[in-house]
């Protein structure tokens, strides 16, 4: 088959405006079944809440018996309980990778930018006190 110059660009116009297409219907769809409490103007679940969900989820699907309910609880809060003390544990290790990272930026910067850098993550530090957003790009 002889194509043209003409017919090839149609042809790579229509792959382009197709993909256009699906990718856009691709993140309504993503947007639809998976939006983050932000987006959805609705408060983040409590992990009470997110706990009785499960547990309702489990009661419902399983015809679990009042004995098993109260089981699957313990579980979850044994579970939780062992988690949280796994996370605990990371904090330190995360605190001494983040300062590393600082230093190292703070190295390469001149004075002028390290006096913003400063302000900027003396900024960062008192939202994340005051449990604020972070804010900025990648969660600054």
């Amino acid at each position: 088959m002889n194509l043209t110059r003409s017919s090839i660009a149609l042809y790579i116009g229509l792959v382009f405006i197709s993909g256009a297409i699906l990718g856009g219907f691709g993140d309504h769809v993503y947007g639809t079944y998976r939006v983050s409490p932000a987006k959805s103007g609705k408060a983040p679940k409590s992990p009470e809440d997110v706990r009785r969900g499960i547990i309702d989820f489990w009661k419902s699907h399983l015809k679990l018996t009042d004995d098993q309910v109260v089981k699957v609880g313990l579980i979850m809060d044994e579970t939780r309980a062992r988690m949280d003390e796994v996370h605990r544990g990371t904090i330190p290790a995360q605190q001494e990778i983040r300062r590393e990272q600082m230093d190292k930026m703070r190295a390469m910067l001149s004075p002028e930018q390290k006096v913003e850098y400063d302000r900027l993550q003396k900024e960062r530090e008192d939202r994340m006190k005051k449990g604020g957003p972070r804010g900025g790009p990648g969660g600054f």
